[in-house]
């Protein structure tokens, strides 16, 4: 049991012990110039994880895939997305601004693209539309609730993509939650797409950074970008060595918080006047709409956090509940007590 009890996102985890002993104790060198050994090291490890010849180690989510859009792009073209994307909606714009490229979303209703959407959104030969130069796929999906889409999904787009030679990017920011929670190799869902990012300082814990996967080809060019972006971070193993330590002790353990994130959902669901869809609730995140409205909704997360449970409104009438590592079941009984309480005074 914690003092506070912070479901907002599982990017609030500290590093455990160890990460910080890695850290203290990391082999370093100027990455820049190629000369980071740990940094080397985590590269290695993440790619062959992933099933991938190459990785590149980058700051953030938020990085890895706008380097990756413009590393598989040119100025001009489009990038079908998800329209509940994370690369939509929570990047800044970074892929138009910077790539100058043109986002072309999709509604979908788990948050996974088709193959007929896919096929119906790759433009033809055509002089008045823009080319499609990538398609972009989010596993497992933020919002809609930490939904997993399975290696089998995947490669049924990328086949039409490929077949109209457009590449695939995989936003795995939480895939190996979507590994632990479909019991599947993390390198199956990567295996049919031309590129993958995925975040060592979510569940995994680390407290910062990402790694880009793909090619030798494409992570060279991908460093270039990277450097470009102010992403060269000179002697970052003191980093890397806890991403290093993420891959080898965090992933397994990421089963415990999807356990923790069901019993919270199902306590939700059965509290009055609120909903939780327990279709979605797959892996760690749980999203809980609030039928009295926004008013309702803003004074659960005030009174939630009056009794030292922090959640976070992602909407005017839904809150997102992440579990993480520093979540444990007591943490769960005492955000099931929090709601309990004030959705009594309805």
């Amino acid at each position: 049991m914690h003092d506070i009890v912070d479901l907002r996102s599982d990017t609030l985890t500290l590093p455990t012990p160890e990460m910080r002993e890695a850290m203290a104790r990391a082999d370093v060198g100027d990455d820049v110039w190629g000369e980071d050994p740990t940094v080397q090291r985590l590269e290695a490890m993440a790619a062959q994880r992933l099933g991938k010849p190459a990785g590149l180690f980058v700051t953030s989510g938020t990085q890895g895939n706008l380097i990756s859009v413009v590393t598989h792009t040119r100025p001009g073209q489009e990038v079908v997305v998800d329209f509940d994307s994370h690369v939509f909606n929570n990047e800044v714009a970074g892929a138009p601004i910077i790539g100058q490229v043109q986002m072309r979303p999709t509604k979908t209703a788990r948050g996974f693209l088709s193959p007929e959407q896919v096929r119906e959104a790759i433009r033809p030969a055509n002089i008045h539309v823009p080319t499609t130069g990538l398609v972009c796929i989010e596993n497992t999906h933020n919002r809609h609730g930490g939904t997993c889409c399975t290696p089998e999904e995947i490669a049924a787009v990328a086949a039409v993509a490929h077949e109209a030679r457009v590449p695939v990017h995989l936003d795995g920011a939480r895939l190996f939650n979507a590994a632990v929670a479909l019991k599947r190799p993390a390198a199956d869902f990567a295996q049919h797409t031309d590129s993958v990012t995925f975040c060592v300082s979510k569940g995994l814990s680390a407290p910062v950074g990402s790694v880009i996967c793909g090619s030798g080809e494409f992570i060279e060019r991908a460093r270039r970008w990277r450097k470009m972006l102010g992403g060269g971070m000179r002697q970052v193993g003191i980093l890397a060595a806890a991403g290093i330590v993420a891959l080898e002790r965090m992933v397994d353990r990421l089963a415990e918080d999807h356990v923790n994130a069901r019993r919270l959902a199902e306590g939700l669901a059965a509290l009055p006047g609120l909903r939780v869809d327990l279709a979605t609730v797959q892996t760690n995140i749980a999203i809980v709409g609030v039928e009295r409205g926004a008013a309702a909704t803003a004074d659960l997360v005030k009174g939630c956090a009056a009794r030292k449970v922090k959640v976070h409104a992602m909407g005017p009438t839904a809150i997102r509940c992440v579990t993480h590592k520093d979540v444990d079941a007591e943490d769960i009984s005492r955000a099931l007590e929090a709601f309990r309480e004030l959705t009594s005074r309805w």
